[in-house]
């Protein structure tokens, strides 16, 4: 098992490229389920979540191949509709084949799925959408099985915004009979980006990216080639590392459009930020000015971006307040946070945070993805050098992160735990 040593003290300096998007690659990943034929998917970043996902389409017959950041999978050979514990268990978006598999196949047998301790993440809004669609749901021995003689448009109403649920209902609706209507749905870019490649595939959808999506069904999609979006959340985890070490990062590939939430906040907490193209150019400045933020689905603050954004605040002038809505469980980096000499205070979903001069190095245990870049960071401008253990969270979501700081001047390394 990895761990990831930080010396502080080292300001970022220089340009850095943005990866693909893995929430965006893993639902296109399965929309290749939908057709017969060779897809082929560039800009894909490497990382574990992107392998796990490949063996699972592999194992359902697929034939995938990755060469660099190009995969190619052809699902002309599916062989099985069942999706094991063994493979499902890893990632919690292998959920996603669910909606492919039951459209494509008119069954499916899902095991329940594991991924990040962040809180509960339930799926019962995925059963719902189906069972409005004329699948039969049942749950038995850790698994989800649906079947159905064909889906059919349904209006379909989401008690509460989910990315992954938006994602899995509209993925089946694109082949089911007549129009479906799916209502507060997620409106985030990776969303939308789902949309785009279902409807270069042929699909017929309207309105991805606002509450309302209208999908108008079709009886077959056809293989295609697209790339993935940039990765968001890498973009402003890159621009906050920036911001904390009073850097000069040009950041290149991002997709400012996608980030005014994260810009916004930024630049409240006295950061320069400048936007040409799908260029941003951070510089950090001093003081750091205390921000509020309170996290919300798209266009919102984004809960991925909590933890980075509070190790900002940790070491800003005044007090601030940070209040989570999305995972009850999104606080369990703070302890980590409090070993490094952080001033924080939580209670309920909110965490109140003082800043203080300076944040100590200690060795660290990473909870979560997110949780494990919030630790880099708080080592990058630590005393001494910050152990972060149990790196393998951060190799789920992040391509190389500890690189691409090497190459902006921090003294990082990935060493054997």
């Amino acid at each position: 098992m990895d761990k990831i040593l930080v010396q502080g003290g080292h300001r970022l300096v220089g340009t850095v490229q943005v990866s693909g998007a893995k929430n965006a690659a893993l639902p296109i990943l399965a929309s290749a389920l939908l057709c017969d034929g060779p897809n082929t998917f560039t800009n894909v970043p490497i990382l574990r979540d992107i392998q796990s996902t490949l063996q699972l389409l592999s194992h359902l017959g697929a034939r995938c191949d990755m060469q660099g950041h190009t995969v190619q999978v052809d699902a002309g050979g599916l062989n099985t509709h069942e999706a094991p514990y063994d493979l499902v268990r890893k990632m919690r978006a292998s959920i996603l084949v669910l909606g492919p598999l039951v459209a494509r196949l008119k069954k499916a047998r899902v095991s329940l799925p594991g991924g990040c301790a962040i809180g509960a993440r339930p799926i019962n809004l995925h059963l719902r959408g189906l069972e409005l669609l004329g699948a039969q749901i049942d749950l038995s021995h850790g698994y989800v099985e649906a079947s159905c003689e064909r889906l059919r448009g349904a209006e379909i109403y989401f008690d509460m915004v989910t990315v992954t649920g938006t994602e899995n209902i509209m993925m089946a609706a694109v082949l089911a009979e007549g129009r479906t209507v799916l209502r507060n749905a997620a409106c985030e870019p990776e969303v939308t980006a789902l949309a785009d490649v279902l409807n270069k595939m042929g699909a017929r959808i309207q309105g991805a990216g606002t509450p309302e999506i209208v999908i108008q069904g079709v009886e077959q999609l056809h293989p295609i080639s697209a790339a993935i979006i940039s990765d968001r959340i890498e973009a402003g985890t890159l621009m906050t590392a920036a911001a904390l070490t009073q850097g000069d990062v040009i950041v290149q590939g991002a997709e400012p459009e996608n980030l005014e939430a994260v810009i916004h906040k930024l630049r409240l907490a006295g950061t320069q930020v400048d936007v040409n193209g799908n260029q941003i150019r951070v510089q950090g400045q001093r003081p750091i000015h205390s921000v509020d933020v309170k996290t919300l689905p798209y266009p919102g603050f984004p809960t991925d971006m909590q933890a980075q954004f509070m190790v900002l605040m940790t070491v800003a002038r005044g007090s601030c307040l940070i209040s989570e809505t999305i995972f009850e469980n999104r606080f369990i980096h703070v302890s980590e946070l409090q070993r490094m000499g952080a001033d924080i205070a939580v209670t309920g979903n909110s965490a109140l945070i003082k800043g203080v001069a300076r944040l100590s190095g200690a060795p660290v245990m990473a909870s979560d993805l997110r949780a494990s870049a919030c630790l880099i960071l708080a080592g990058l401008v630590a005393d001494n050098t910050t152990e972060v253990n149990r790196v393998y969270h951060l190799d789920r979501g992040y391509e190389a992160l500890e690189v691409k700081f090497q190459q902006l001047g921090a003294a990082i390394r990935r060493a054997k735990a």
